[in-house]
C-alpha cells in the first residue's frame, strides 16, 4: 500500500525491542516459548486470524515450535491481548460457526505470545487512536510479519430495486433497507452521508441499516467488505447474498474514493472481473490488505527470528488457506510505523528483504 512505501527501515527499526531475554511486562520470562510451546492469539478456524494461526502453527513445526492457539482472542481486544500478554478470555460459543470450527481452547493455556490481527487493529492500539482512543497507546507492540490479504470494499442493490447509483436513494425519499458490515462497517456512514442520506435520516424514513442474518433476507443496498467467495464469517455474506439475489453493482464517484483512500488504510484498487457472481467488469473501489503477526518488544530476538523464518520459508502454506493470503517480500516487514521486531529485522536484513 501507498502508505507502506514511506515508511522508512530506520524510522521502523528506531523504536526497536530491547536484547533478548528481557522479562515481559508481568515480570516473568515467557516459559511457554522457552519451552518451543508458544501461545498464539487467534480466532475461530475460518476466521483470518484463526486460518493464519493455523498456518503459523504448521510452518514452525519444523524448527522445533509446538504453537498453542488461543480460538477466541479475537475481536478489537486482539492486540490488547497479545499487548499486555492476556490470559485467553472466557470461553463464549461463536454464533458464526459451529464449536468444532471454535473451539474451546486447551485447558492451561496460559499467556499470549504473539499472534494475528488487521493492520489497522495493531496500527489503532500502538497509537491508542479509533478503538482504542481510551487506551493507553501500546508502544510495546512489535510488527513479526505483515501478511498480503486483499480486502475490497463492495456496493450493490438488488435488482428489482432499480437503484444503479445511491443518489436515487435520496432522489426517491423512500424507507431504504441496508445491509452493512464487514471491514467496511467504519465507512458506511460517510458513503451514505456524501449521498445525502445519512444513517438517521434512513432510520427516521422508516427504514434501516443492519448486519444481522435475517438482514440478508430483506434488503435493499448492501455496502460490505469482501475477501471474494469465502466461508469466513467477517465476508460470507457475499457468498450468500451473490448467489441468493441479483444485484446491480455499484461504482462509487471517484471524489468519494480519492477522499477515503486519503486515509491511513485504504487505497484506490479495482474490483476485477467475476471476483463476485454478476461482477461483469472492473470496478474502482477503494481497497486495504495486512493481517498481521505480531509480538511485543519483550519477546527474544531468537523467537522472533524463527518465526519471520518460519512464514518465509514455508511460504506454500499460505496458498493452501481457505483465505487468500500471500507473501509480498517487499512490504512483509512493514506495518506504517509500528517498529519491527529486531529479531524479524535481523532475518530480513539477512534475506535482503530490507536493503
Amino acid at each position: 500500500m501507498n502508505r507502506y512505501r514511506r515508511i522508512a527501515p530506520l524510522l521502523m527499526l528506531a523504536l526497536a525491542a530491547p536484547a533478548a531475554g528481557q522479562q515481559t511486562q508481568s515480570g516473568e520470562v515467557s516459559s511457554s516459548i522457552a519451552a518451543h510451546r508458544p501461545v498464539f492469539g487467534g480466532a475461530c478456524k475460518l476466521c483470518p486470524w484463526g486460518a493464519l494461526g493455523e498456518v503459523v502453527r504448521q510452518a514452525m513445526k519444523p524448527y522445533g515450535y509446538d504453537v498453542r492457539i488461543c480460538y477466541n482472542c479475537s475481536g478489537a481486544n486482539s492486540p490488547l491481548i497479545v499487548a499486555d500478554r492476556r490470559n485467553p478470555p472466557p470461553y463464549h460459543p461463536d454464533p458464526s460457526g459451529s464449536e468444532l470450527l471454535a473451539p474451546h481452547n486447551e485447558p492451561g493455556l496460559g499467556r499470549i505470545d504473539f499472534g494475528a490481527t488487521a493492520v489497522q487493529f495493531m496500527v489503532g492500539a500502538y497509537r491508542g487512536t479509533g478503538p482504542y482512543a481510551r487506551e493507553r497507546p501500546r508502544r510495546n507492540l512489535r510488527l513479526i510479519a505483515n501478511i498480503q490479504s486483499p480486502n475490497y470494499l463492495v456496493v450493490a442493490a438488488r435488482t428489482e430495486t432499480g437503484i444503479t447509483d445511491l443518489s436515487q436513494v435520496r432522489a426517491k425519499r423512500w424507507p431504504v433497507k441496508v445491509l452493512a458490515g464487514g471491514s467496511g462497517t467504519g465507512l458506511t456512514d460517510s458513503i451514505l452521508s456524501y449521498f445525502g442520506i445519512p444513517p438517521d435520516s434512513i432510520v427516521a424514513a422508516g427504514g434501516r441499516i443492519g448486519a444481522t442474518r435475517s438482514d440478508r433476507d430483506d434488503f435493499d443496498i448492501i455496502i460490505y467488505s469482501s475477501q471474494g467467495l469465502t466461508s469466513a464469517p467477517e465476508f460470507d455474506v457475499w457468498t450468500d447474498v451473490s448467489q441468493r439475489f441479483r444485484l446491480n453493482y455499484i461504482q462509487l464517484p471517484d471524489t468519494l474514493l480519492s477522499r477515503i483512500a486519503a486515509g491511513d488504510f485504504y487505497d484506490q484498487g479495482l474490483i476485477p472481473v467475476g471476483f463476485l457472481p454478476g461482477v461483469d467488469h472492473p470496478i474502482r473501489t477503494v481497497v486495504r490488505t495486512g493481517t498481521v503477526v505480531y509480538t511485543t518488544a519483550a519477546v527474544p530476538d531468537d523467537f522472533a527470528y524463527a518465526v519471520a523464518k518460519a512464514l518465509d520459508e514455508q511460504q506454500q502454506l499460505l496458498q493452501w488457506s481457505q483465505l487468500n493470503f500471500s507473501y509480498n517480500v517487499h512490504n512483509v516487514w512493514k506495518a506504517f510505523e509500528v517498529p519491527l521486531h529486531p529479531g524479524a529485522a535481523r532475518y530480513y536484513r539477512e534475506r535482503g528483504y530490507i536493503k
